[in-house]
């Protein structure tokens, strides 16, 4: 049996007929063809899964689908401002190299995005409690740290264009 399901991601309405065990982040991803949400771990440890649903990040390998009906997410592809240009969180981890190989990027973006709406200008402690649902295995940590310092440092960001280099 499915469950007709509608969830706004992105701004974008998506109205769809799921089964009742549907993970959201392989509606997210096969549903909706959003694959920026990465599948790491299946089993909540890595957060690579991470999105922020009513605006709080979660791990989308938790929550089926279903639970999601009638609620806002927004995934990675959603980050950017209108106008193209980067958030705050997206800026800081460009000027300061907050990835190396870019699997855990887009849920360290949205647990970032979600402490810094929290918390506009947390501490290196409290990012670092924040962010340990997400796990790294390239940076070490300390550049994704200073990436959102960065963020919490320069709230308006840097307005740069996707795709156009500095």
């Amino acid at each position: 049996m499915s469950y007709p399901t509608s969830i706004n991601i992105n701004g974008n309405a998506y109205h769809k007929s799921v089964d009742p065990r549907t993970l959201l982040v392989h509606f997210i991803r096969e549903e909706c063809g959003l694959t920026g949400t990465h599948i790491g771990c299946d089993t909540s440890n890595c957060g690579a899964c991470t999105v922020l649903l009513d605006g709080n990040a979660v791990k989308s390998c938790t929550v089926l689908a279903v639970q999601a009906n009638n609620h806002e997410i927004t995934t990675v592809e959603g980050l950017a401002n209108d106008d193209g240009s980067f958030t705050p969180v997206q800026e800081g981890f460009r000027q300061e190299h907050g990835l190396q190989c870019g699997y855990c990027t887009p849920g360290m973006l949205m647990a970032a995005t979600a402490l810094l709406d929290e918390i506009p200008n947390p501490s290196e402690q409290e990012i670092r409690e924040n962010l340990e649902g997400n796990l790294c295995r390239c940076t070490g940590y300390e550049m994704i740290v200073r990436s959102v310092q960065w963020a919490a440092q320069n709230p308006d960001g840097i307005p740069v264009q996707i795709g156009e280099s500095s």
